[in-house]
């Protein structure tokens, strides 16, 4: 069929044609944002699930919604090499400007920005990737102590007092949090609660990988009573379905029911995998109804296309023991298995590789479900390492 008309849309979150099964994650979030606008206490909304199952998608459709109550976002991807003051000096920098043009929030908006000047100017010597100037002139004593914790806090408490002036309140989108560093993490938390205490119309939704329970857990204890933790896994096998029909139908293309089939028992119903197989078996179909073996021609494609891009990229990022070590789990299978037994395949004491295991929970692509355990944050990775390291010794 013609891949111009092609519904499908596989990308590091590009929202799929179809956003089917996530109607009561998005109804949640729309109801605590709304509570925080109109001033009443409402806790900061954590999405955390493997890859591919459309976190960042959620995250950008729930942000769209805030923007629609008339909720000020500040919008922040948290990469492996830059601080989290860096990324938010220059994302409340924008927001600030933008609430300044508020008459009733004008004299607050100026100390936020002396606040953020003070936070900026004190925090350079420690975090080097602080770049931006800002025409505001630091006030001496409102977040200039060089301590993170109390100045952060300063920084979002008289963004809170701005946006409470200005009727508004602000949301910080932050997507990729298990990459914020522990201590950074960790004044972050005591930020938001300062704002919570102070009852101000500030608060926070963030996506990551599931690591991130343990990560927020460790940077402050009382981490699970000011964030609500929201488990996004794969679809349901309805909505698996409503994924892949309802774009074709649009198109007036059906699938055959056992294509269906084929495509949920090799995607496992995840999200982005369902995008590249409706792609794929859309291209190699003549016609409408998109049969089984256009879905088994698919399946084929599709691995080999997340074999050179979406698995590939993560594999060469990898140190030669980190990619013995992914071998080794995938050797057991695909579901979490102890480190022991992971280290036994390696045929080395759990206490050799355990520095290989922390290198790859941190860069992301491992996690421990449970206390000694080891999984795959990248679902059907184990097949992926199987073809790619055949034979292993």
């Amino acid at each position: 069929m013609d891949p111009r008309t092609n519904p499908y849309s596989p990308g590091a979150g590009t929202p799929p044609p179809e956003l089917a099964g996530r109607d009561q994650v998005i109804e949640r979030a729309s109801v605590a944002l709304a509570r925080i606008r109109q001033g009443r206490a409402a806790r900061s909304f954590v999405l955390y699930g493997l890859r591919g199952v459309g976190k960042t998608v959620l995250l950008n459709h729930i942000r769209l919604d805030a923007e629609a109550q008339k909720i000020t976002t500040v919008r922040v991807q948290a990469p492996e090499e830059r601080s989290l003051p860096a990324l938010l000096v220059s994302a409340l920098r924008a927001t600030l400007i933008r609430l300044d043009r508020l008459e009733a929030a004008k004299a607050t908006t100026h100390k936020a920005l002396r606040a953020l000047a003070g936070f900026a100017s004190s925090l350079k010597v420690k975090y080097r990737d602080i770049e931006v100037n800002l025409s505001a002139r630091p006030e001496k004593g409102l977040a200039d102590s060089g301590d993170l914790d109390a100045d952060l806090s300063d920084v979002i408490t008289s963004a809170g007092m701005a946006a409470a002036d200005g009727n508004t309140a602000i949301a910080l989108f932050i997507d990729e949090l298990q990459y914020v560093h522990e201590e950074q993490l960790a004044a972050l938390i005591s930020a938001l609660h300062a704002a919570g205490q102070a009852q101000l119309p500030v608060t926070m939704v963030a996506a990551g990988l599931p690591q991130l329970l343990a990560q927020t857990g460790r940077a402050k204890s009382y981490a699970e009573r000011l964030f609500e933790f929201v488990s996004v896994d794969r679809l349901d096998n309805d909505a698996a379905i409503k994924a892949l029909r309802v774009p074709a139908e649009r198109e007036h293309v059906r699938f055959q029911p056992a294509a269906i089939d084929v495509i949920l028992r090799q995607t496992h119903c995840y999200p982005y995998f369902l995008q590249e197989w409706g792609k794929h078996s859309w291209n190699v179909a003549e016609a409408s109804p998109i049969s089984t073996s256009d879905a088994r021609r698919a399946t084929e494609l599709a691995l080999a296309e997340l074999d050179e891009s979406f698995f590939r990229v993560r594999f060469d990022r990898l140190a030669p023991s980190e990619k013995r070590y992914l071998r080794a789990m995938a050797e057991l299978g695909p579901d979490p298995h102890r480190s022991g037994d992971v280290a036994d395949v390696l045929r080395k004491k759990v206490t050799t590789v355990a520095p290989t295991r922390s290198a790859l929970i941190a860069g992301g692509m491992i996690y421990g479900p449970s206390h000694g355990d080891t999984a795959f944050t990248v679902p059907l990775f184990d097949g992926f390492m199987r073809r790619i390291m055949p034979t292993f010794q």
